[in-house]
């Protein structure tokens, strides 16, 4: 099944530095109502990325897909079939609402009777039918928010692009948000990608993540299958002599470091569980003083991507 964002060796100059080095990925499933989380450092790359599929910028080589359109020589295309919501605020200040919206969704390509309806729909929806008649001006900056939100999903596009959604909001609002666009993802069958640097919030919403480092891709992974995978990391402190115990780890297929002082990282693969370390531990006469087992998180997976920490191992770096 094709990807619903296709990019292949994409390279973008600005100026006379080169943004983008090589990028190449495929995220999401045409029709499957995925969300792929857009990770990366200030400088990766990431706004650069969105922009040159939103058809801004103009790629030096290699080239950017969406549901099959390119970017760049299809740009009205693409742009049909896209909602973007940005970082940043974009308002009329003395129009209200309702109008708002209107306009967003006849730019877009609906009659105008449709758009209106749609507008009154997507404000109730998103929680502001009761303002939907006071000028934007007025709003607060959660308020404001769902607006932008509103505003790239009017038209009813196949895909979201989402630019740090949650910026600035209190957690009650942070909550709603992100429940919207998992209902978005999971009701609707809405493709998006969300840019943000709140790992939790990735976390909560997306299926995959593709994480940018220097403009290249420094990793990409499934949460999907990461959250049902049965692999643990165990981290094990232990009392006596520990010598043999690599070679015991390797018996029942786990990978172990030692970090000295009787500490061990261990890596359990798929139907492992953590209670085949205590045969090894006993047959190695060892006492165990601490033994600890989680699944990786995002801001592992983030950190090992970015080079901070080392890759334990056995996994995939």
């Amino acid at each position: 099944m094709a990807g619903v964002v296709e990019v292949e060796n994409l390279k973008v100059v600005l100026g006379r530095r080169e943004i983008l080095r090589g990028v190449s990925c495929s995220l999401g499933d045409e029709g499957a109502g995925k969300a792929v989380g857009l990770l990366g450092p200030n400088g990766a790359g990431k706004s650069t990325l969105i922009r040159t599929l939103l058809g801004f910028h103009t790629p030096s080589a290699g080239r950017a897909r969406i549901l099959g359109f390119d970017c760049h020589r299809e740009t009205r295309e693409v742009r049909l079939r896209i909602g973007y919501m940005p970082e940043n605020d974009s308002f009329i200040g003395n129009v209200t609402a309702v109008n708002f919206l209107r306009m967003f969704a006849e730019l877009s390509g609906l009659p105008a009777k449709v758009a209106l309806e749609k507008a009154h729909e997507t404000l109730f929806h998103v929680g502001l039918g009761e303002a939907r008649y006071r000028e934007l001006r007025t709003y607060s900056l959660g308020m404001k928010q769902m607006v932008k939100l509103a505003q790239a999903v009017v038209h009813g596009p196949e895909l979201l692009i989402l630019d740090e959604p949650t910026n600035g909001l209190d957690p009650a609002a942070r909550q709603r948000m992100l429940r919207l666009v998992r209902e978005m993802k999971e009701g609707q069958k809405m493709n998006i990608l969300l840019c943000s640097h709140l790992l939790r919030d990735v976390e909560q919403v997306c299926d995959e993540v593709v994480i940018l480092k220097d403009g290249m891709v420094a990793h990409g992974c499934n949460l999907e299958e990461e959250r049902r995978s049965n692999r643990r990391f165990v981290e094990l402190e232990v009392v006596g002599d520990d010598g043999g115990l690599g070679a015991g780890l390797e018996g029942i297929g786990a990978r172990g470091v030692a970090e000295g002082a009787g500490r061990w990282r261990v890596v359990l693969p798929a139907g492992v569980e953590v209670d085949a370390l205590w045969g090894v531990l006993r047959r190695e006469g060892l006492l165990v003083h601490r033994l600890t087992h989680r699944r990786d998180t995002l801001e592992e997976i983030f950190l090992k991507a970015m080079g901070h920490i080392a890759h334990t191992p056995g996994e995939a770096a």
